[in-house]
């Protein structure tokens, strides 16, 4: 299999639709070594929902695709394992994370109480409103990228809302946490959810930045509960198989849903 360039679409860096796995840490000086381009590469695709939880994760496989050693996939593997993106089990292999029920529900419950956390430390800033600026223009790019069937950079806008919203508050383990937790989230939901059921994200979105810049900390709190409550509620718990990874992975956008 040839080398695959999963670079963002045209469409994603006209709506500066980060990847998600650019959120997780400070850039790194140089160039990226082999082992972070194959980790940028399948945690933007599981991310994406290009690669669906489950999915088989075969060394030999990944080689072929990105063109490297088995030592460098073996090491980007163990970190997406540290990074709870892919799980790895004797006499199974590496294959993409999918919670169990229990785990669907500690995930959630720190969801809601770490952003709960990030609500409070905003409001309490005297200059939040200005602050909050950048996200006001990221969720109008959010709407934008769900209006014109962009499914890739609406998700990626979306995910992205979140973890900016911690960084406004320039805490680097916060975000970090953060970033995390919605890393897990996206792969919970990804089996379950579908984009016709989320079409008010960037409208929630909107109505909790507003609250968050009126200092209207319960209101705001609130609003995150019942958003990130709805995602829960909205997915579907069955497990399913996963899609295969040499097929999704070669494939730069998905089809929206109609």
């Amino acid at each position: 299999m040839a080398m695959l360039q999963l670079k963002p679409s045209r469409a994603a860096q006209d709506l500066k639709a980060p990847r998600a796995s650019t959120l997780r840490d400070p850039k790194p000086a140089g160039e990226p070594s082999d082992v972070d381009r194959v980790y940028g590469e399948i945690f933007d695709a599981a991310m994406d929902r290009r690669l669906l939880p489950g999915a088989k994760l075969t060394e030999s496989a990944l080689c072929a695709a990105f063109d490297c050693s088995r030592g460098t996939v073996r090491a980007a593997l163990a970190r997406l394992a540290h990074d709870k993106i892919v799980a790895i089990e004797p006499n199974r292999g590496a294959y993409v994370w999918q919670a169990e029920p229990k785990e669907v529900r500690d995930v959630f419950a720190m969801r809601r109480a770490l952003e709960c956390i990030v609500i409070d430390m905003l409001t309490a800033l005297d200059d939040v409103a200005d602050r909050l600026a950048p996200l006001h223009g990221m969720v109008e790019r959010e709407q934008r990228a769900f209006e014109q069937g962009d499914r890739i950079s609406w998700l990626r806008l979306s995910n992205a809302f979140h973890v900016e919203l911690a960084r406004l508050l320039d805490n680097q383990v916060l975000t970090e946490m953060l970033a995390g937790l919605c890393a897990r989230t996206t792969l919970i939901i990804a089996l379950g959810d579908a984009p016709e059921d989320s079409t008010c994200s960037y409208l929630e979105h909107r109505d909790i930045l507003d609250r968050i810049a009126r200092r209207d900390a319960p209101g705001a709190r609130a609003a995150m509960d019942h958003h990130l409550k709805d995602c829960e509620q909205r997915m579907d718990a069955a497990p399913g198989s996963g899609a295969d990874p040499w097929s999704t992975l070669q494939r730069q956008t998905l089809t929206p849903s109609t």
